[in-house]
């Protein structure tokens, strides 16, 4: 598994989908509803054992860190677009999603108003 290509895969896809939505169904005006979107990823593995060590560490090196609860990892506005509309944000953390999960990671996009 290459992480670099991963990690620019998700950032890509992610970016893709925040500016087509942000284009295409607000016409490139920020505007309704801000808020914030994340992927949270759900390691499969304890983290006391060997392959939960390096299922973290692989974790970490895609640009994800422990959430609240440390059970999770979480990636925040994986596409990087600068915006405040949570639909927009949430594309993006939509595709990032799919992309980890294409490559067997449990991810799931989530998002909340501000």
């Amino acid at each position: 598994m290459n992480i670099e290509q991963i990690r620019t895969e998700v950032r890509a896809k992610a970016f893709a989908a925040a500016d087509t939505y942000f284009k295409t169904v607000l016409g490139g005006v920020d505007r309704y509803a801000c808020g914030f979107a994340w992927v949270t990823v759900y390691p499969e593995h304890k983290g006391n054992t060997r392959l939960g060590k390096a299922e973290r560490k692989t974790l970490e090196s895609l640009g994800l860190r422990k959430d609240w609860t440390g059970k999770a990892y979480e990636l925040w506005n994986p596409a990087g677009y600068s915006v405040q509309n949570v639909d927009t944000l949430e594309a993006g953390a939509r595709a990032a999603a799919a992309v980890l999960k294409g490559y067997g990671f449990k991810a799931y996009p989530n998002s909340r108003l501000d």
